[in-house]
């Protein structure tokens, strides 16, 4: 295979790849940002998946599938927002009960649903978009152009999260929320609210990508599909440095990644794939080890903020 072929069909795919692990993200970092660690991305991702699915399949249109996973992901994120936000849960404990929660439930509701059978259903799905002009630029328009509505989307949300979280009195107050709350809360910034909505947020984007994941890249669901994304997102939120730019940069490295696997074994190298499938969890074990400790995290993230 042509060296050029080959790097344009691995970037290409790296954005496939890249693109619910940019929605993800985003919430992330909104969540974050106001103080809040969301352990619970996979299974809201894994949630949004079945529902993005079940929304396709009944009705036929992968849109109002996408609006169906955005909600299964608003609802579980307002029963973590409750728990945490509200209650005064820890964080940690309860994303991790949410992972367990949504990897039991969509299996019993596929199952109930559907029935166990050996082959996986295929759903309506999203059609590849060529963007004009930019379709017949030689090398740029094969890497950006014919992709599918949702990978637009979510590349799109990078500019439009900037926005919202550096240039808007809305932006100002979920960093100061994030930063110290009590002090948020004597400039009569509602903490609780901001939060609230924040992890809202987390939830609907987050939902989406797991509706990417069945609607346009697998075109089905399969149980624990999520593969261990939601997880990514948390050291791509750090290898970012909560800012939205960073975080798509982030990304695309592990999209990239993880499109490796799949080019090395169209072209029938000797070397087992096994090994590029390990590349991206491998990369989140080094972020990790190398990151985190230097990270410079929002002062209250992971706290819990009662007035009294």
């Amino acid at each position: 295979m042509d060296l050029a072929i080959l790097i344009i069909s691995l970037i290409r795919s790296g954005i496939k790849m890249a693109t619910p692990l940019v929605m993800t993200s985003i919430g992330e970092i909104f969540a974050e940002r106001s103080g809040v660690i969301n352990i619970g991305l996979e299974g809201m991702m894994l949630t949004g998946a079945l529902g993005g699915m079940l929304g396709s399949y009944f009705t036929g249109s992968p849109w109002i599938g996408l609006l169906v996973g955005m909600g299964a992901g608003f609802l579980l994120a307002g029963l973590f927002s409750l728990v945490t936000v509200y209650l005064g849960s820890d964080q940690v404990v309860m994303g991790a009960a949410l992972n367990l929660l949504a990897l039991g439930l969509t299996g019993v509701f596929y199952r109930q649903i559907f029935g166990i059978t050996g082959t996986a259903l295929t759903v309506q799905t999203f059609e590849p978009i060529d963007i004009p002009l930019i379709d017949q630029i030689p090398l740029i328009g094969n890497i950006l152009s014919g992709h599918t509505a949702p990978v637009y989307l979510g590349f799109l949300l990078v500019p439009v999260a900037v926005w919202l979280l550096f240039y808007t009195t809305l932006g100002l107050s979920i960093r100061a929320v994030g930063e110290s709350p009590m002090a948020a809360d004597a400039a009569g910034i509602p903490v609780n609210r901001v939060r609230h909505g924040c992890i809202l947020a987390c939830g609907i984007l987050t939902g989406a990508a797991g509706s990417y994941l069945s609607l346009a890249h697998a075109n089905t669901f399969i149980e624990g599909m999520s593969a261990g994304r939601g997880f990514i997102v948390l050291a791509i939120v750090i290898i970012g440095r909560w800012h939205p730019v960073g975080a798509m940069g982030a990304a695309l490295l592990f999209g990239i990644a993880n499109a490796v696997q799949f080019q090395f074994q169209a072209i029938g190298t000797s070397i087992p794939y096994q090994l590029f499938l390990m590349l991206p969890y491998v990369l989140t074990l080094l972020v990790l080890i190398f990151f985190a400790g230097h990270a410079r995290y929002p002062a209250a993230m992971a706290q819990a903020y009662r007035r009294d």
